[in-house]
């Protein structure tokens, strides 16, 4: 599916006269703020959560953590934040310039970098989160395991992942949607659930290890198989994260 294609009826860049949806909806701290696919279907986007204090979901996974961890598409920050608290190290990832931005305000670490550029301790991150969906980044769940497999210390390593509450394996185009006419840019993404999560993991190198729910929301967590060669890194993702 083209970059370039668009939703019926809809533009098909981004609104020139419109700050892009995603950076105006983190600045607000609220949405409304959709997912709109290229196909035509619509997937919600939680920035009301995203910009709040950590639920009793988010911190089932911070209680999993070892050692440095690595958030990647750290949004506004509040994983990164937590942990600190919590007595880790803890930096986050985003591409996102206003979700690096809030991240520091609320007193986390971040950077403005996609996870596939060159990163801070390549080789040396204890736990890495893909939280809010962000499985999905760059529409290409098994490059995007390969190469964390390349940031992580290689056989003493955690991997813990959001998958989609759905049996569901797809990639799609979307992008950001205000409700209000103004769109982002497409950019490619990801939905995978927990069943195809495992297959996944354990094609690039990852042991699929406790999968558990708090809701809807489903996570796994993943372990580095000792032995297992780190993934050469490619160019920069072009998916937006959270």
């Amino acid at each position: 599916m083209s970059t370039e294609e668009h939703a019926p009826g809809q533009p098909s860049g981004a609104d020139p006269g419109h700050e892009d949806p995603y950076a105006h909806a983190l600045k607000d701290g609220h949405g409304p703020l959709h997912m709109r696919r290229t196909d035509g279907g619509v997937l919600s986007s939680e920035v009301d959560r995203w910009c709040a204090a950590p639920d009793p979901a988010d911190m089932s996974v911070l209680r999993r953590c070892e050692g440095a961890v690595l958030d990647i598409g750290c949004g506004p920050g509040r994983l990164v934040t937590a942990l600190g608290a919590l007595g880790h190290v803890a930096l986050g990832i985003d591409i996102s310039r206003t979700a690096v931005a809030r991240t520091a305000d609320t007193g986390g670490a971040a950077l403005c970098r996609s996870v596939f550029e060159r990163l801070p301790g390549e080789g040396l991150w204890n736990t890495a989160l893909l939280m809010d969906g962000n499985i999905g980044i760059g529409g290409d769940p098994p490059a995007l395991l390969e190469r964390i497999g390349g940031l992580v210390a290689p056989g003493a390593s955690l991997l813990l992942v959001e998958a989609a509450a759905r049996d569901v394996d797809e990639h799609l185009h979307v992008r950001f949607d205000d409700g209000r006419g103004h769109l982002g840019p497409p950019f490619p993404w990801a939905r995978v659930g927990v069943a195809a999560l495992r297959r996944k993991a354990a094609a690039t190198g990852w042991h699929p290890g406790d999968h558990w729910a708090v809701g809807d929301r489903h996570f796994l967590e993943l372990r580095r198989r000792s032995g297992a060669r780190p993934a050469r890194g490619r160019g920069q993702g072009s998916a937006r994260p959270r």
